[in-house]
């Protein structure tokens, strides 16, 4: 990947703040996601993109990238220099005018504090924070059905545009991260291991079913879906076929069933990966027949209905049929 200056891969000035910087990252992450661009270089751009994004997102390895430019990166990445050196200026630094300490906070950045003075190695000071690569934390979109059932879903790595086998737990949650060891970015030496892959899940609506919290210790397990019934089934009662996680159950509707009453179907709802279990909710929705489409019988027998019914509009503030 060849190196381009960092606020050019994200495409702002110099001198943008820290919102702007988050913003154009999330801007550009999208528009570079393998998952979105299939371009041969997509995934190799959202590297770049990453690591632009992690070192200017770092107030102090901003500051270093500001003096220093890749040529302070690259020194930092890839070892300490084992003495004062015998280019010091006058007043014991290096060249360029950057003191001893300024190179200290360079290893202080990249090798997560000092263990001893700045002629120590980089393996001395921390090789664990020095080898291990950087995590990478991607958008991971997963169907609703296999965020509620559990399962398998394929996501195209943003690292090397390989193709990984995710499993996704029973009951994942919108929002729940998932973490793929060793697939993140490589690490600064050859023996050193790979950072990992951080998956944020965003399920996927469903044409039915929503989630709701429900009440603890089930919380986020219940499912509910809309029940649209007949003015005559929620009049008089029976039994209506309703989908569920399992497949099609049937359900009693009790007569005289209004409008925006929730039917529970008990233990039919999601079922965690830890054994915990929802239950399954239908939100009564009555439909009015449509009036173009009945015959003159039938809307003479709905107007008997009708006039035979009394309103349910009684007491309390509501006008009577006078207009008091």
């Amino acid at each position: 990947m060849s190196v381009r200056d960092y606020y050019e891969v994200l495409g702002v000035s110099r001198g943008a703040s820290a919102d702007e910087i988050r913003r154009a990252y999330r801007a550009k992450a999208r528009q570079f996601h393998p998952d979105v661009n299939k371009a041969p270089d997509a995934a190799e751009r959202f590297a770049e993109l990453q690591q632009a994004y992690d070192v200017l997102s770092d107030d102090k390895r901003r500051g270093l990238y500001d003096r220093l430019g890749h040529g302070g990166m690259s020194a930092g990445a890839g070892g300490a220099r084992s003495g004062r050196g015998s280019s010091s200026t006058s007043h014991g630094g290096f060249p360029g005018g950057f003191e001893v300490d300024d190179f200290g906070s360079m290893f202080d950045a990249f090798f997560g504090g000092r263990s001893g003075g700045f002629g120590a190695t980089a393996e001395a000071r921390s090789p664990r924070s020095a080898a291990r690569g950087q995590d990478v934390e991607v958008e991971f979109p997963v169907p609703f059905l296999t965020a509620a059932r559990g399962g398998q879903e394929a996501l195209r790595s943003p690292v090397d545009g390989q193709t990984i086998e995710v499993a996704v737990p029973a009951g994942t949650e919108d929002g729940a991260r998932l973490r793929v060891r060793g697939a993140g970015l490589p690490g600064t030496r050859a023996t050193s291991k790979p950072g990992d892959l951080i998956l944020r899940v965003r399920v996927l609506p469903h044409p039915l079913f929503r989630r709701e919290g429900g009440s603890k210790p089930n919380m986020g397990l219940d499912l509910v879906f809309d029940l649209p019934l007949t003015v005559a089934e929620a009049t008089l009662g029976g039994r209506v076929r309703i989908p569920s996680l399992d497949g099609p159950i049937d359900l009693t509707v009790p007569p005289g069933t209004p409008s925006g009453r929730r039917l529970r179907v008990k233990g039919r709802g999601i079922r965690a990966s830890d054994g915990r279990t929802g239950d399954l909710y239908a939100a009564v929705r009555i439909v009015p027949p449509d009036v173009a489409m009945l015959s003159p019988e039938q809307r003479r027998l709905i107007e008997e209905i009708g006039r035979l019914t009394p309103p349910p509009r009684v007491g309390g503030d509501w006008p009577n049929s006078a207009g008091r």
